[in-house]
């Protein structure tokens, strides 16, 4: 049976509740779109919450929500998945990419040196992902957003019941008190899944507003004559359907298991892996409570990786034991569609040369652990 690195797993009352809301007389922008943004809203302890047809639309309605236009300077990090960059590159913005530190994160300090090295005076935005799940530098990042003045939009596509520490009080990614927008994606190998979909939190009443009209075409209906409607400017049908929210409730719901069995994974990889510190380097084990462990990303060190395909004899040994691990994220600058500076990032090609994200999801099991433990073996016997 294949291992792959991340899947959904579908609970026993997700049947029932889809069933039920086929019966509705509404199976879009009906009672299970509310009833779902308002679970996200109260778990999260945000204001609003308001759902989409996926990450990708959730970007790019957070973009337009605080009016990012032709000309503006954002910052995205090097390591990250295309969907930002591709949303704010058809918004004609200036996109610079700042480093990412040993664990694949934007940090205050490359940050910095994006601002300091591309001489940026305004900068409209910084989106901050969430790599893996685990949530850093809160404080640091709050502090040059104050002596910045710029927009802070969390992609949090990874971390979704993942937690963060604020001056000694706990809050979940989407709480929205030290940043203005979070983002999720709700895709089927992320903590929760709607089939493909997405949200965004926010305690923002403007942006808030800005993205109901634009999430259904620009239109504001008339409270009292429903059949009538105006457009003030125009929108894009990023809705996300009554079954696609059905189900989101029943992952919701179940969203205390999901994160216990992951954290139990995390813990499992920890004990059997930490003897191999001479060649790999784990995540920071002083998230293991607070990371929703989307991911598990080990790092081999400079001394197994002297083979210029080393990334790539790495994942034949694993596929060919039938685990399917994963990049997580060829840099955005190799691509040809990215039409910025070619210049290599120092911390993002570390990260990319070494880091693997290998098997973590609800329904794997302790010896589907050891299957890929023992891959890992084998890679280091073989390039040691």
């Amino acid at each position: 049976m294949r291992i792959p690195y991340n899947k959904q797993y579908i609970f026993g009352d997700t049947f029932k509740i889809i069933s039920q809301s086929l019966k509705s007389d509404l199976i879009t922008t009906g009672k299970y779109v509310k009833k779902f943004e308002q679970k996200i809203a109260n778990f999260n302890k945000v204001k609003y919450a308001l759902v989409t047809s996926s990450g990708t639309s959730a970007l790019h309605l957070a973009f337009e929500s605080i009016n990012i236009k032709k000309g503006d300077n954002v910052i995205i990090p090097a390591i990250n998945f295309i969907a930002s960059y591709s949303m704010l590159k058809k918004m004609n913005a200036n996109i610079f990419l700042a480093d990412v530190d040993n664990d694949g994160h934007l940090s205050p300090i490359t940050l910095v040196n994006c601002i300091k090295h591309n001489n940026l005076k305004k900068i409209k935005a910084v989106i901050n992902m969430h790599m893996s799940g685990h949530i850093k530098y809160t404080d640091d990042l709050l502090k040059l957003k104050k002596k910045f003045n710029f927009f802070l939009i969390n992609d949090s596509c990874h971390s979704f019941g993942s937690k963060y520490i604020y001056k000694k009080q706990v809050f979940n990614s989407g709480n929205c008190s030290h940043f203005d927008i979070a983002t999720y994606s709700f895709h089927p190998v992320k903590s929760i899944t709607t089939g493909e979909g997405g949200a965004i939190t926010t305690n923002n009443k403007k942006i808030y507003k800005n993205i109901i009209a634009k999430r259904s075409h620009g239109i504001i209906r008339d409270k009292k004559r429903y059949w009538n409607y105006k457009i003030n400017e125009l929108g894009y049908n990023y809705r996300l359907s009554d079954l696609n929210c059905a189900l989101g409730i029943s992952q919701l719901n179940n969203l205390k298991k999901i994160m216990a069995k992951r954290k139990k994974i995390a813990k499992y990889y920890f004990k059997k892996l930490e003897k191999f510190s001479e060649f790999i380097d784990l995540p920071d084990k002083n998230l293991i409570n607070f990371s929703s462990w989307h991911l598990f990303v080990i790092k081999f060190k400079s001394n197994l990786i002297k083979d210029k395909y080393f990334k790539d004899k790495v994942f034949n040994i694993f596929i060919a034991n039938k685990i399917f691990p994963q990049y997580h994220y060829i840099p955005i600058y190799n691509f040809k569609a990215f039409a910025g500076t070619k210049k290599k990032l120092r911390g993002t090609e570390n990260f990319y040369k070494s880091a693997l994200s290998i098997p973590i999801y609800y329904a794997m099991k302790y010896k589907d652990c050891d299957k890929v433990i023992k891959c890992i073996k084998l890679v280091i016997k073989k390039f040691k």
